[in-house]
């Protein structure tokens, strides 16, 4: 059984640039919902009056009007600090001018030196730039070019991250809080350089604020600045090979932190005896071997973020061991005695005092091979929705398949002949998005993980959505360790090449949020959501009628006549009448009636002739559809509490003769259920009325039948106005 772990601490790789996205000066509409219910969100725009504002439109249009910019989307006040605390100092907000003299955006090259953590628990954060500044073609990835405080200079500057499989452009001003005239947040130990200052802002304003950055993984900010993709080690379980590991990491330009864990909460960020800090995140930025005494010896350069506090044992700055190192070498080392967070220990040292290495690949290059391999990379976007696909992991099986499924089919197996197995290799990133910029509103990190199944050869390709019964009979054949509280959980995996499915899931079902899967593979590999075709069966032809009728018929045609009249037809209130009289009569069923909104819906989609009424024959139809719905409902409502669970309604659909997607039963049990995720007879009703009557209206309009159909604005206000 998939069992949980809690972290204290807590798009596509690819060769060529990846086109950036405008942030409407920030995330707007961040992280969206990409194609999920796009023609919901589509309608929708308008009211949230999405706007994009490149970078180089605002900087043209603040240097014709002579002013300096001012980002409405992050003022300057305590919003775009905090959300849940208030200090009793009062921030100023400075321009750097206002600052300083000759204020420089970069001197003398970006270098992890020129960060120092100020007041804010970002050390995870600054620790990911410090590694960054080590690849200058990604550090100019994120921190675009020719940005200064003297040519063209308007207040403005902008910054980029990848953001859920895209890179987004994040457009700031240049105000940054203040106290005492100094900067409170990270600066660098120039006093005039404002790179790392303004490029924290920038993170904090996709954010949403300063606060949403306290306490995170290193790993996190990795992945923002590269699109990467993360492995964990925890160092006590480490392979042997794990300096070979981390030496070809630096090689290929992988990011790398570390940490040590604090079992006691109170000792987090504490300093022990020997100058390291416990629950603090430290970026790696050297991995070498030092020849001593005629010996090799294996070290890690390692940066601590805020600039001071160092390891204090052998190899560090003032140790006595570089007396014996020859002048050379210690140029080669780069060995300084400053006290500027960055500081040599031995692979030893480290491997005795570090419990955590996260390692960010830029493509998930197997690092234990010597030769770079290309990795075919697919993307999913998902969505856990409550009540309908947020099924929990496999411990809870009456909802684990709901969850949405991915089917991943690995065509050809590794290129290696030294294995003599016949696997593919492949990794699963599964990453839970918007959490942190969601904080200010109660979220937390999910507890995320992943299971693997292999799909029955009869059952390839067909891209049905798996049921209940599979999962009950059949174990997984890989999975993810453990479920955690991290934004991502990824792992590698080797498996005979075949179909299998991935199933994405919180630990506890009910848990909404939204997703994204990655799968990277040596060989080529298709991962794609499992997508049912959209279809409604076509209706049965009538039986031939009899001249003798059941006793219901004439019981129902008296009803009908009693109420219609001579017209014989019904109106939404006469309808309600007749039906809640009939269904008063069924004891086995738990229900309050219909309300005459549903009466009104019923008469919309079953008026075949535009009266607004039901004649005899259209009311007949739409109560032989009630009678075979109403088995289906009583089949379903195993405790007759007259509901039905929502998790059950993508059966009754199925069991209804309707075929939908996932993204559909995520959309009815929005509109249909209630805050307990369960369905009453009335909206169960409405909902397969409205099923049916929008179907046959598509099909009508569909005249050649390839699934496309073309309307004027009257015939679209026609449909949807009246239903």
């Amino acid at each position: 059984m998939p069992a949980a772990v809690s972290t204290e601490v807590a798009q596509q790789a690819k060769a060529e640039p990846v086109p950036t996205s405008n942030i409407s000066t920030s995330g707007t509409a961040e992280g969206g919902a990409g194609g999920i219910y796009s023609a919901i969100l589509s309608r929708n725009l308008p009211i949230i009056g999405l706007k994009e504002k490149p970078f180089e439109k605002l900087h043209k249009k603040c240097l014709e009007r002579k002013i300096l910019f001012e980002d409405p989307d992050f003022p300057t006040n305590d919003t775009s600090l905090f959300y849940s605390q208030h200090f009793p100092i009062k921030f100023q907000w400075k321009r750097p001018p206002e600052i300083c003299k000759n204020p420089q955006f970069i001197i003398g090259g970006a270098n992890r030196t020129d960060i120092c953590q100020g007041e804010l628990g970002d050390c995870w954060f600054l620790a990911a730039i410090a590694s960054l500044t080590l690849n200058e073609k990604l550090l100019f990835r994120v921190i675009p070019h020719e940005q200064n405080f003297t040519d063209n200079y308007a207040g403005i500057f902008h910054f980029q991250f990848w953001r859920y499989g895209d890179w987004v452009d994040v457009v700031i001003d240049d105000f940054l809080p203040t106290y005492n005239n100094q900067l409170v947040f990270t600066k660098s130990s120039h006093g005039n350089e404002f790179w790392s200052a303004l490029l924290e802002k920038a993170y904090a304003k996709l954010h949403g604020s300063y606060e949403a950055l306290k306490g995170g993984s290193t790993t996190e900010a990795m992945e923002d600045f590269t699109g990467g993709v993360t492995e964990f080690y925890e160092i006590k379980e480490a392979p042997k090979d794990l300096f070979k590991i981390m030496k070809k990491a630096i090689e290929r330009g992988s990011l790398m932190g570390c940490s040590i864990d604090s079992i006691v909460p109170l000792q987090y960020e504490t300093r022990m005896k020997n100058g390291l800090v416990k629950g603090h995140a430290y970026s790696v930025t050297g991995v070498e071997e030092a020849t001593y005494k005629r010996e090799k010896v294996k070290l890690v350069r390692l940066m601590n973020p805020w600039g001071r506090m160092e390891w204090t044992g052998s190899w560090s700055d003032r140790s006595q061991v570089w007396n014996e190192i020859e002048e050379s070498e210690k140029v080669r080392l780069q060995h300084q005695i400053h006290e500027d967070g960055e500081f040599w220990i031995s692979f030893q040292d480290f491997m005795n005092n570090f419990t955590k290495l996260e390692i960010c690949n830029l493509t998930p290059d197997a690092l234990q091979s010597d030769n770079l391999q290309t990795w075919t990379v697919s993307v999913n976007e998902g969505r856990w929705v409550r009540g309908c696909s947020a099924g929990g992991c496999r411990n809870f099986p009456d909802t684990f398949w709901t969850n949405p499924q991915y089917r991943l089919k690995l065509f050809e197996e590794d290129d290696d002949p030294d294995d003599k197995e016949v696997v593919c290799s492949f990794l699963v990133a599964l990453m839970q998005k918007n959490r942190r910029k969601e904080r200010k509103l109660g979220a937390n990190l999910f507890t995320i993980g992943f299971a693997i199944y292999e799909v029955p050869r009869e059952m390839h390709g067909n891209k049905q959505h798996l049921q209940k019964d599979f999962f009950l009979y059949n174990a997984s054949k890989a999975r993810c360790q453990s479920y955690i509280n991290m934004r991502e959980v990824s792992e590698r995996f080797r498996l005979p090449p075949s179909e299998y499915v991935i199933i994405p899931s919180t630990y506890e079902p009910h848990q909404e949020g939204e997703f994204i899967l990655r799968v990277f593979s040596e060989k080529r590999n298709l991962s794609e959501e499992v997508e049912n075709k959209i279809e409604a069966e076509h209706p049965k032809p009538p039986a031939p009628k009899t001249n003798k009728e059941t006793e219901e018929e004439k019981q129902f045609q008296n009803i009908f006549r009693q109420i219609a009249g001579d017209d014989m037809e019904i109106c939404a209130a006469e309808l309600m009448a007749v039906l809640n009289r009939v269904i008063a009569k069924h004891k086995d069923l738990k229900t309050e009636g219909f309300t005459l909104e549903s009466c009104r819906s019923m008469i919309a989609l079953m008026d075949t002739d535009g009266s607004g009424k039901l004649n005899l024959q259209e009311f007949h139809h739409l109560w032989k559809k009630i009678k075979e719905w109403q088995k289906i409902f009583t089949c379903y409502d195993a405790d007759h509490s007259g509901t039905i669970n929502s998790y059950e309604m993508r059966n009754a659909v199925n069991e209804a003769g309707f075929r939908l997607n996932n993204q559909l039963y995520d959309i009815i049990t929005m509109r249909y259920a209630n805050k307990y995720m369960n369905i009453d007879f009335d909206s169960f009703i409405c909902c397969f009325v409205r099923l049916e009557g929008m179907f046959r209206a598509f099909h009508a309009f569909d005249k050649d039948g390839d699934g496309i159909i073309k309307l004027n604005v009257l015939e679209w206000l026609q449909l949807t106005m009246y239903a």
